[in-house]
């Protein structure tokens, strides 16, 4: 393989992973109207994530053509991605923000690409590159800026430990994204995983757990009144339908180090929407935070996840890279 056709595929990683952190960054614009009407945050993910997986539906059928063995012998990837990158992660987040603040809980969860880098650290026992950590160090600063100093305070310990659970969710997603396809389309993955953690959820709902609660009519939304199921379309089709399935073909081009920082980006765009859509502030140190951001994800090296070898020859992990073949 030349070297012009080993970059196209990252350049085309790094495209998906950033239109995956736009379509997500839409979901707290476009959800908050609904949650002010009335909705719970469980019915409006079950519902995001349901919805999500049906706008998919016949973009799967199509990938397929009727190949139904990938989705079998992908079964444990689906089976992360729906009931630990989706349900778990979300049922986490959602009880862990009922105990302490949304930003403190952000904070927490952000801090996935942070922690599959100490895995690698740990696994492989490779202390990772220097340009490696001074990536996380940029990134986990600009995150505490952009989401807020006050985030960092003394809060419920059962809190942030939920929250720090839907941070080891959160990288289970980007791992299980970047594992080899084995036959099944991004697109297939995503639509599976999405059905699969919706109805997981919803289960979870309907033994009380977690408070299930709609309301129709209209929201406000943009100044002005919208029907209930815009913002909802807006969610379910950019912030979930895309997000994810760009995302795991974005992680499954730059292995789950790389797009793990690179879903950072998501809370600056979040900020952007915030502003655009509901008028709240952009603050200096949120920009400035965005540009560490930036500048720490510049500083990650990409991975390796295809290296030659001859037939007598391992390849050895390569430090600060959480292994993603098998």
């Amino acid at each position: 393989m030349t070297e012009e056709a080993e970059v196209k595929p990252k350049h085309i990683g790094v495209a998906a992973m950033v239109l995956s952190a736009v379509s997500f960054g839409t979901s707290g614009a476009f959800i908050k109207p609904l949650l002010e009407a009335g909705w719970s945050p469980a019915a409006a993910v079950t519902v995001r994530a349901l919805t999500g997986s049906v706008v998919l539906l016949p973009i799967v059928l199509f990938a397929l053509r009727g190949r139904w063995s990938a989705l079998w012998r992908a079964r444990w990837r689906v089976l992360g991605m729906g009931l630990i990158a989706v349900a778990f992660t979300q049922f986490a987040y959602f009880a862990a923000i009922s105990r302490i603040p949304v930003s403190t809980a952000l904070l927490i969860e952000y801090l996935a690409p942070l922690l599959l880098v100490l895995w690698a650290w740990v696994t492989t026992r490779h202390m990772p590159r220097p340009m490696v950590l001074l990536g996380s160090v940029l990134a986990v600063g600009g995150l505490v800026l952009v989401i807020g100093p006050g985030a960092l305070q003394a809060v419920d310990p059962l809190g942030v430990a939920l929250a720090f659970a839907a941070a080891i969710g959160c990288a289970v997603y980007f791992v299980v994204a970047a594992r080899p396809a084995d036959g099944l389309p991004p697109v297939a993955l995503a639509g599976s995983g999405l059905l699969l953690g919706g109805l997981a959820l919803g289960l979870i709902g309907l033994t009380g757990v977690l408070p299930m609660r709609t309301v129709g009519g209209d929201v406000e939304m943009l100044g002005a009144t919208a029907p209930w199921w815009v913002p909802l379309g807006v969610v379910a089709i950019a912030g979930t339908a895309i997000a994810y399935a760009t995302g795991i073909a974005g992680s499954s081009r730059l292995g789950s180090r790389l797009a793990s920082f690179l879903g950072l980006l998501e809370v600056v765009f979040a900020s952007i929407f915030a502003w655009l859509v509901l008028g709240e502030s952009l603050t200096f140190l949120q920009i400035l935070g965005g540009a560490l951001i930036l500048a720490g994800i510049a500083a990650i090296p990409s991975e390796t996840t295809e290296v030659p070898v001859t037939e007598d020859e391992e390849p050895a992990p390569e430090p600060g890279v959480v292994p993603i073949a098998g």
